[in-house]
């Protein structure tokens, strides 16, 4: 089926969206996993509208797709920040954190931001993320006496952190799904990153000066000792982040053989801090293995739905549609955004890169953007996908792990963040060089 672009093509491209949306949004109401439900009615779509025999095709997809030599980068990354975080090296992060940023109003959200950062260098995973530095620094700041909703919030906000600093498993399923270089993709998420921890940072200074009792000061002064103490309990996690994003700037080694130097790196940090007991490694490859299987599922399913939605023509109709109104490159990739805000309030953030992203990838690349750039901007959409309702999945992981706490607090904390991670995207709209910098960079070297 050809979609052309004219008008009566453009919308009957968009009738086929809609209609694709509608089905996939039903069999999700049954509480079928994401992969299962694209992969379903892109099966379904692919018989009626194209043919029978194009299923074949697809299963060649499939099977070259889990064959794909770089998606070994996925569990070595996941198995990294398992152990890490069965490491309970989290709660030497949050202390050192604190410590450095004790001076600071809200230092101890601060320090739980990055914390988050620190933390997400060496996983690639948000929950995860939110789970390891929010099991000790939420109690701590509520004991405080920090508010609920302070303490809540910025813990969300900075679990999101660990999909946009590298490693990140977001970027990989973007870089698989655009065939964009994940090595870039993951220098890329560098600056940004960072930019996104004091902008988040900023906001909860700004917050605790207007309302002081949101954010009581904590008397006591650490010594210098202490604080370097602090400081070197996570100097390994430092150096092993280092290590894994050092390898592949410096092209010594792909993202693939950097994630098994920061698997081993983990399991020597485990051993080392004499906390890698067969528990421990037992439990840590089983919640690798599931979500790498989860994964695998996604993105296969993702790949099915784009498939589909190409034979339909939808991405070329959108692009058309996009790029043919009267309004500056600028004006459209905010028009895409919004869209990209909207959707990540149903949409779980790997739901919005596997079906939402091969219908705009087209219209950015013709407006002259980088996709490196956009990849960027899409893992900050997912970001601020986790943390709003009614299904941002960081909400209910805090609900989960933080006894006493309902989803209402979660959330009434979390949506005062999604101002800081807009104005990040405004930034890197205006300013895309803080993205492509680093990938510019390393292209430069080769």
């Amino acid at each position: 089926m050809h979609v052309s672009g004219t008008g009566v093509g453009i919308m009957a491209a968009f009738g086929s969206f809609g209609v694709f949306l509608l089905f996939l949004l039903l069999l999700l109401a049954t509480r079928a996993p994401v992969g299962i439900a694209l992969a379903t009615v892109a099966m379904l779509g692919t018989s009626i509208f194209v043919s029978p025999g194009a299923l074949s095709q697809l299963a060649s997809s499939a099977f070259s797709l889990s064959t794909n030599f770089i998606l070994v980068v996925v569990p070595l990354f996941i198995l990294m920040g398992e152990i890490l975080s069965a490491s309970g090296i989290g709660a030497n992060l949050f202390r050192a954190a604190e410590l450095w940023f004790r001076k600071l109003p809200g230092a101890l959200a601060i320090g739980t931001v990055w914390a988050c950062a620190i933390f997400g260098s060496v996983c690639g995973s948000s929950p995860v993320t939110a789970t390891t530095i929010g099991s000790m620094a939420i109690p701590e700041m509520l004991r405080r006496g920090y508010h609920k909703s302070l303490a809540l919030g910025a813990t969300a906000a900075g679990g999101t952190l660990g999909i946009l600093i590298p490693p990140s498993i977001s970027m990989i399923v973007y870089g698989v799904i655009t065939d964009t270089s994940i090595g870039h993709l993951f220098m890329a998420g560098i600056i940004p990153g960072l930019l996104l921890a004091f902008l988040l940072s900023a906001t909860i200074v700004v917050i605790a000066k207007r309302n002081p009792d949101w954010a009581p000061p904590v008397t006591e002064v650490p010594t210098t000792g202490e604080k370097w103490k602090a400081l070197g309990s996570v100097l390994p996690v430092i150096l092993l982040a280092s290590l894994v994003i050092g390898s592949i700037y410096s092209g010594a080694a792909t993202p693939t053989e950097a994630g098994a130097v920061g698997a081993a790196g983990a399991l020597l940090i485990a051993l080392a801090m004499r906390r890698l007991s067969l528990t421990v490694l037992n439990r840590s490859l089983q919640k690798t293995v599931r979500t790498t299987a989860m994964f695998l599922l996604l993105l296969t399913g993702g790949l099915f739905s784009s498939y589909l939605l190409a034979r339909l023509g939808i991405p070329q109709a959108m692009s058309d549609f996009l790029t043919g109104l009267p309004l500056p490159g600028w004006a459209i990739v905010g028009l895409i955004n919004i869209m990209l805000l909207i959707l990540g309030m149903f949409m779980d953030p790997g739901s919005i890169v596997v079906i939402v992203i091969p219908i705009f990838i087209k219209t950015i690349m013709t407006l002259g953007y980088s996709p490196v750039w956009f990849g960027v901007v899409v893992t900050i959409q997912s970001e601020i996908a986790a943390i709003t309702p009614p299904v941002g999945f960081n909400l209910f992981v805090l609900k989960s792990v933080v006894p006493g706490v309902n989803l209402q607090d979660v959330a009434r904390g979390s949506v005062i963040f999604v101002i800081p991670m807009l104005c990040a995207i405004i930034l890197l709209t205006i300013f895309p060089q803080i993205a492509t910098f680093l990938p510019d960079l390393l292209l430069s070297k080769k």
